[in-house]
């Protein structure tokens, strides 16, 4: 199913997740056994986050250029066949604008629906200083709104070159959200109706960056229906599970950490981190919950083992 109809058909809010592809030459088995960790809770969908190629072009003395690619995470389309297929849980494949042409772009969602794939998420992505040089035969999206409307165009059947025989895709599409301001936008307002912009190119719903302070979601959701963006807007959730979270968590994602959490988790030995962080989110999820939030997106990394402890007791609440 799509996304939103998960949302749509759910008689509670759902409990939703976020891995990432294995590091180049790295085992699938790892992440698989994530996902068979958190089958007992029956997720409705999990995403797979995408990661485009650090690459350099060096410029030979004739003209030409060189190649140069370092890919370190590949394999999202594959694992998101392996989640869909092996294990009947509908997977989210992220889509990138930075790193692919339009062409690429285009490629890949013709692929997926091959595969039966019915979701994806459309982000920018974080810049990583690859260079391409520019080609007269090749385009590019430079926002996540350019990435959404061309995802649109393809369902309703327009591609960029005419293909024979060629039926409209069929795509649900999610975006990103801020609550706390993207770090690049100059106030809240503005980043509010950027997110309004990509609405109205076409996303279906919308999942936030992980905040540690529910009254950074509320206030945000409020600011996003007063513009009129009236779509789901579904929570992110991150547990803080070592004391170097507090430095890594605000610089890397620009999430605040609430003064009462980080000095229990400065003060607490390292053994206890991992406590105070899961029953920190058990609270926040609890009260998003309560609110009437339509799910709960909890992004993994290495291991689903604390968002396990946080999700148990939440389905007795569900």
């Amino acid at each position: 199913m799509k996304v939103t109809e998960h949302y749509e058909r759910a008689a509670s809010p759902l409990i939703s997740y976020e891995i990432i592809p294995p590091r180049r030459g790295g085992s699938v088995d790892e992440i698989l056994a994530i996902v068979e960790t958190l089958l007992p809770f029956e997720p409705p969908f999990i995403d797979v986050t995408a990661h485009a190629a650090e690459a350099y072009y060096e410029e030979l003395p004739d003209g030409s250029h060189r190649r140069h690619v370092k890919r370190k995470r590949p394999g999202t389309l594959g694992l998101c066949a392996a989640i869909q297929h092996r294990y009947g849980i509908d997977a989210v494949p992220h889509l990138l604008c930075r790193g692919f042409t339009r062409e690429e772009t285009e490629d890949a969602l013709i692929e997926l629906h091959y595969l039966g794939i019915r979701n994806v998420l459309a982000v920018r992505g974080d810049d990583l200083g690859v260079v391409k040089p520019e080609r007269p035969d090749r385009t590019r999206n430079q926002y996540a709104c350019d990435l959404v409307a061309q995802i649109r165009a393809m369902n309703q059947g327009r591609f960029l070159e005419a293909l024979f025989d060629a039926a409209p895709t069929d795509f649900c599409i999610g975006v990103g959200g801020y609550p706390e301001k993207h770090e690049e936008a100059p106030n809240m307002t503005w980043d509010i109706l950027h997110l309004k912009r990509k609405v109205d190119a076409g996303a279906d719903y919308v999942v936030t960056q992980m905040f540690f302070d529910n009254r950074h979601y509320f206030d945000f959701v409020e600011r996003c229906r007063e513009v009129g963006i009236a779509v789901p807007i579904v929570p992110g959730l991150k547990i803080i599970t070592t004391k170097n979270h507090l430095r890594s968590l605000p610089r890397t994602f620009h999430a605040e950490i609430p003064e009462a959490l980080a000095a229990e988790v400065e003060a607490a030995k390292d053994e206890q981190v991992a406590d105070i962080g899961v029953e920190w989110a058990r609270q926040q999820a609890e009260e998003l919950m309560s609110a009437g939030v339509p799910g709960l997106h909890f992004y993994i990394m290495s291991t689903a083992e604390h968002v396990c402890r946080v999700v148990a007791p939440l389905r007795k609440l569900a």
